[in-house]
């Protein structure tokens, strides 16, 4: 039950229904408990005054003869008309009437309760009247004579006038104090949740290029998780942001140089007297520096769909073998432009232990990233051809797949390593062209596939010691396979 309907939830409005719903549904229980109580408050006295005129009569019985003296004794104590509020009643031992009112009925007892002597109470009707009797059984002054029965009877019109009179003088005061306990809770409310209004202005006073922690120290305990959480929010914000900042001033910082290189031998084909060999070959740097701004713009593209998949990101079951393979594969034509030699070494397409759960476009993504990267930074020539290996091993009792793009290249200094899988980075002393997004793309479509990227020496002993790339991906369960991890 709501006493107040609302568009949207206030936690004042459901605090205020809580407290109140409650006092207004347990007033009515409070009144009929309160009419049971004033009922037996004025059943009480009225009893005892009942109990008190049989015993009354009953000393009369025993003390005088039933026809006579003891009518008129009687008639000196209670009224015996059928419109006063007392009646009584006194029968012989024979069940005939001596005095008083006729028509009252007997008591419903048995002969057991008849001799204990106590005076026994219970409610009847009279034309039409509610009556409250007090009935006795008494033993007259002969010996071995039956008991008479001596009965008083009273309208229970007092007791009802008499409780009413309890419930007006109960109730009365809380029609006065139910609307000022309602008022106090208001009030009370109103003040409690005066901490949340000043923690709202204070909260919209702040500048909006502010994200620092509120860090709110007076704030009520309740309220106080709130505003942590709120703190940490602003901190992942405030990180977030400079991330973007970061990668924006990087990226307009990649492709000023090649926009600048287009412009410059824009200008110097344009000069007069330029031969048509020199026009060919500012020709042939626009198109080398519009490829580097493509490929630059093509990976920053890759690197925000990947970033905003997320949770979306749609799975389904993938052999990873056949990916890799068609990765290597499409790969060949530009490792045999470099005189690279690239191969692909492990398990085969539908072999036990080589299916999981993943994005096939993502994963493509990543394997040529790295295969990429492998090509771009392996110096080869006709004379000395660079390698390139791919591997996928499959460990089907310990349901991993292993995927590694090793090189013969000048491999990666220790204290580089990290930083290879930031945005734009690209290691010094290197002339392969690149935007310096591979790497990140890869640690961010493993990551969103639970897998670990680690980067080592292929060959710690030589020279040039060549990078070892190794994904680490969980495999679905299968039956046992027939390659394994070293």
């Amino acid at each position: 039950m709501k006493l107040f309907q609302r568009e949207q939830y206030s936690l004042f409005g459901g605090i205020l229904d809580w407290m109140l719903t409650p006092l207004l549904l347990l007033w009515p229980v409070s009144l009929a408990l309160t009419w049971l109580v004033a009922q037996g408050l004025a059943n009480q006295p009225y009893d005892r005054a009942l109990e008190y005129d049989v015993r009354v009569l009953a000393r009369q019985v025993q003390q005088g003869q039933l026809q006579f003296s003891l009518a008129q004794a009687l008639s000196h104590n209670l009224r015996a008309s059928a419109a006063d509020s007392v009646f009584y009643q006194v029968l012989d031992p024979q069940g005939r009437l001596a005095a008083g009112e006729s028509a009252l009925p007997r008591p419903p007892w048995t002969d057991a309760e008849r001799r204990n002597g106590e005076v026994q109470l219970y409610d009847a009707e009279l034309r039409g009247v509610d009556l409250r009797l007090a009935a006795l059984w008494v033993p007259l002054p002969e010996p071995g004579q039956p008991l008479a029965l001596v009965q008083v009877a009273e309208a229970r019109d007092q007791r009802s006038a008499l409780a009413g009179e309890i419930i007006r003088g109960v109730m009365l005061p809380q029609f006065v104090v139910l609307p000022l306990a309602v008022m106090l809770v208001w009030m009370a409310l109103a003040r409690g949740i005066t901490p949340l209004h000043r923690l709202e202005e204070r909260i919209r006073a702040r500048k909006p290029d502010d994200l620092s922690p509120l860090n709110f120290e007076d704030v009520p305990l309740e309220v106080a998780p709130l505003v942590n959480a709120v703190d940490d929010l602003l901190c992942r914000l405030n990180e977030s942001l400079a991330t973007q900042k970061r990668f924006l001033a990087d990226a307009a910082h990649q492709l000023k140089t090649p926009l600048a290189g287009l412009r410059m031998q824009a200008d110097l084909a344009q000069r007069e007297g330029t031969s048509t060999q020199e026009l060919k070959r500012s020709l042939q740097q626009i198109g080398r520096a519009s490829m580097r701004a493509s490929h630059t713009v093509n990976q920053l593209l890759a690197l925000a769909r990947v970033e905003g998949t997320g949770a979306a990101m749609a799975k389904q079951r993938c052999d990873l073998a056949q990916l890799v393979i068609d990765v290597v594969r499409d790969s060949v034509p530009r490792a045999l432009d470099k005189h690279v030699d690239l191969g692909y070494d492990g398990a085969e397409p539908g072999a036990p232990g080589v299916w999981m759960e993943g994005n096939p476009t993502l994963l493509t993504e990543l394997v040529r990233n790295l295969v990429d990267n492998a090509i771009n930074y392996t110096p080869s020539t006709p004379e000395q051809p660079g390698v390139v290996t791919v591997r996928l091993l499959a460990d089907t009792f310990e349901r991993m797949l292993l995927l590694e793009v090793e090189d013969t290249g000048p491999g990666v200094p220790e204290a580089e390593r990290a930083l290879v899988f930031q945005p734009f980075y690209r290691a010094l002393g290197t002339q392969a062209d690149g935007s310096g997004l591979g790497l990140p793309i890869v640690q961010e479509i493993a990551r969103q596939h639970g897998a670990q990227v680690s980067l080592d020496a292929a060959r710690p002993q030589q020279l040039p010691p060549g990078a070892r790339f190794s994904v680490r991906f969980s495999a679905l369960r299968a039956l046992p396979a027939l390659a394994a991890l070293p």
